[in-house]
Order: C-alpha cells, then sequence, then structure tokens
C-alpha cells in the first residue's frame, strides 16, 4: 500500500496517530529513566546507561543485541566503557532503515536551576542533560516502532535501531563500529535531530592538540630559559588572526554560515616562580561542507610552523585528535528526505525545511559508507532553544509526541 501521511481518510495514518498517542505517557516515562542515569564523556563510562536502556527496551518487547565494543579499542578512543545496542524489526523483504541515536552526553557543568540528572518536568517540558541531545531519540525511535507495530501496519523492510555511546567522542566506536564489523548493512539510515527541520548536510570538525616545549629556569632568572607560554601565546595569536579571515568564506548549504575556529583547552608551566618548559592547548576548527580536511589541517600546520620560526628553544609537536569530515547528500538521499519533510510538516503542523547545520553528528558514518542519511528526531526549531550542551536542557513533550508519528509515518512510506 502506498501511505499518505497527510490523508485523514488513511487507515493505517489513523491507526498510528491512535497508536502515538496512547502510548505517550509511557513514553515519557522511558524518556525520563534514560535522563536519570548519568553517561558523561569524557570520561566515557557509558555501559551503566546501556544496561539500563537495554532493560528499559526489553521491557517493551523488543529483543535488544548487546555489542560491547572490546576494551582496547574504547580505551584508544578515550573512554571507559561502551557497549553498542541494536534492535531489528523485520516486517518483510524490502530494504533496511537504521535509526540511530547517541546516549552518551557531555558532563552538564554549572548554571542549572533543575538538577541535570533529575528529568523534572514543568509546564510540559522536561529538562536534563541529553533530554534532548540525544536520549530523546531512544524514545522517538523506540516509540514509533512500537506505534507501527501495535497500529498493525503492513511493510516491506526492516527498521533497525542503532543505540551507540560515542558520539561525543567521535562516532568511531559506534555507529562506524557497527558499519565496519557488518553487525548491519543499511540501506537507509536516520540520525537524531530536531522536529521542525529535516538535516541534509552539517560541518566537518577538525581537533588538534599543539605542544609547545622550552626550557625551564628559576623565574629570578628567566634569562636561561626559553618560555614555552610566551611562544604559546604567540602562536595562538596568529590561530586569532586565522580565525578573523574565516568569515570570508561562505557556505552555499542553507544553514550553514562559515568556518569557525576556537582554541578551547590550555594546560601546562611548573609553578608560579618557574619558566614554563610545556604548554599544550586544544583548538577545534570547523569545516564547512565545501572544505577539504586535509587541506584545512595543512593550513594550520604551516601557520604555527612558520610562526615559531625564529623562537630561539622552541619547538612544537602538532598532533590530530579527532577528524569529523563534512556530512552531505549521497544517491538516495533525496528521497529519504522527502518522505521525513513530508511526514514532518503533517505531524508539525508547519513547514519543515531541509537545511545543513553548523556542527558535526554520527550521521556521516553513515553518509560515508554511501548511506542515504538524514538527520530528524524530537526537540525544538534549533540547539540553542533546547539549551544542548547548556545549562537546563529541556525538551518540549508535545515535540516528542509529534515526532514520534513523523518518524512512524516516515517508515510507512519508505517500507509501503
Amino acid at each position: 500500500m502506498t501511505f499518505d501521511p497527510t490523508a485523514p481518510s488513511s487507515s493505517l495514518g489513523a491507526s498510528l496517530a491512535a497508536a502515538v498517542d496512547s502510548l505517550h505517557a509511557d513514553q515519557v516515562r522511558f524518556l525520563g529513566e534514560l535522563v536519570k542515569v548519568p553517561s558523561d564523556n569524557p570520561p566515557g563510562d557509558c555501559l551503566p546507561h546501556a544496561d539500563r536502556a537495554a532493560v528499559l527496551l526489553e521491557a517493551l518487547g523488543f529483543t535488544v543485541e548487546r555489542h560491547p565494543v572490546p576494551d582496547a579499542l574504547v580505551q584508544a578512543n578515550g573512554m571507559i566503557s561502551a557497549t553498542n545496542l541494536v534492535i531489528r524489526e523485520r516486517f518483510g523483504e524490502g530494504p533496511v532503515v537504521a535509526l540511530n541515536a547517541h546516549g552518551d552526553v557531555v558532563a552538564p557543568g554549572d548554571g542549572w536551576t533543575h538538577a541535570p540528572y533529575g528529568a523534572d518536568i514543568v509546564d510540559g517540558v522536561m529538562y536534563g542533560r541529553g533530554v534532548a541531545v540525544s536520549k530523546s531519540d531512544f524514545a522517538t525511535y523506540a516509540y514509533a516502532l512500537l506505534a507501527l507495530k501495535q497500529a498493525g501496519a503492513t511493510l516491506k523492510g526492516t527498521v533497525e535501531l542503532h543505540l551507540t555511546y560515542d558520539e561525543e567522542a567521535g562516532g568511531s566506536i559506534g555507529p562506524k563500529w557497527l558499519l565496519d564489523e557488518g553487525i548491519s548493512k543499511p540501506d537507509y539510515a536516520v540520525s537524531a535531530g530536531f522536529s521542525y527541520q529535516v538535516v541534509t548536510a552539517h560541518n566537518g570538525c577538525l581537533h588538534l592538540e599543539i605542544t609547545v616545549s622550552g626550557k625551564s629556569a628559576h623565574a629570578a632568572r628567566p634569562d636561561t630559559g626559553h618560555d614555552a607560554l610566551e611562544a604559546a601565546t604567540t602562536l595562538m595569536g596568529a590561530l586569532y588572526g586565522l580565525r578573523d579571515t574565516l568569515s570570508q568564506t561562505k557556505s552555499q548549504v542553507t544553514g550553514i554560515d562559515t568556518p569557525t575556529l576556537v582554541i578551547g583547552l590550555i594546560s601546562g608551566g611548573i609553578n608560579t616562580n618557574v619558566v614554563p618548559d610545556k604548554v599544550t592547548f586544544r583548538l577545534d576548527r570547523r569545516m564547512i561542507p565545501e572544505e577539504n580536511a586535509a587541506e584545512v589541517q595543512a593550513e594550520i600546520e604551516t601557520l604555527l610552523t612558520e610562526t615559531a620560526k625564529g623562537m630561539e628553544g622552541i619547538t612544537l609537536d602538532i598532533r590530530r585528535i579527532m577528524l569529523a569530515v563534512p556530512f552531505g547528500p549521497v544517491p538516495g538521499s533525496d528521497r529519504l528526505a522527502e518522505a521525513f519533510q513530508t511526514a514532518a510538516e503533517a505531524a508539525m503542523g508547519e513547514p519543515v525545511p531541509t537545511v545543513g547545520v553548523p556542527l558535526y553528528t554520527d550521521a556521516r558514518h553513515y553518509s560515508e559508507a554511501g548511506i542515504p542519511t538524514v538527520l530528524y528526531g524530537a526537540g525544538p526549531h534549533s540547539l540553542l532553544e533546547a539549551n544542548g550542551h547548556r545549562a537546563d536542557e529541556k525538551l518540549v513533550l508535545e515535540d516528542l509526541r509529534k515526532a514520534t508519528l513523523a518518524v512512524g509515518s516516515a517508515l510507512a512510506t519508505l517500507l509501503a
């Protein structure tokens, strides 16, 4: 059958909407239980959350595959523990659609007026770390699939849930590992997103660590040393000069503006009365889809090397910490984007554009493998509105309900 989610007479559409409504209260409780289990990354000890999520999903009647990542690989990616969860619901012969959300979160930080892991609900809004990014989509995807089953949908294909735990560390032992190990071979992929836009492209990101080495000396005789902090200050000044030129480069993708550069961490020195012998800092360079990652890294390395020339006793070590390539459409993406845009507009009751976003996600791993991919899930119009990665992260629970209906409707279209 061909499913039109905008048609009131559609028996499947009506049954699906009724199922989503009947399951919503339980869905909210499910999300609250996920928010209450910390899964900060770093440090990345995410096994307790995966265990809790698996128990909750099994209570819904799903068969949950637990795929623990080898310890050595986990540690190589700067984490303590990670187990990926996979659910497969086969309706019949046909394409496989994977829905991916990540359960790891950034640390709460300061400034909260609600308990970060309290899952408080005030005026129809749930507060908590990860409630929007992206524990919400554990709930969106699981309950969309549950509603499809409850509605008695006759479909052709398979829906998989990929619930992973390393998005904040780059995704290499989450979605990429599932694909590399042959655990999943989807025909389409959907990654966690927000309700009022279908994302078809996003920025890439390069993290570099720069270690500046000099020679320590007593503060009473600084002339006998080589000040690594003074050198680092000059190098950072050069990077900030480069940053100021990035606004001249504009992306052609709607929703993405210019590249950015941020120096986010710095450490070093021995004591107040000692000339610093070593300083380390890290930078974040966001790349628009039109940029080439190798060229971006080469530009930064050349700038730093040239700036350091003539600094007596100073040496540099430049190390790449993480590279997330930009994400964009591949053949077949149009059909996927259209299905989600149509379903989302019907569910949200307003135009839902296809856009790019100036951040990076796990979606790139599916796209790099040639799998048509979009981002869509539960959340507001923007990351800032959700307080994503900030204090008092929040989710309007009505958006969760509507997004669940949209995901279910889009799946029904793709698997009709």
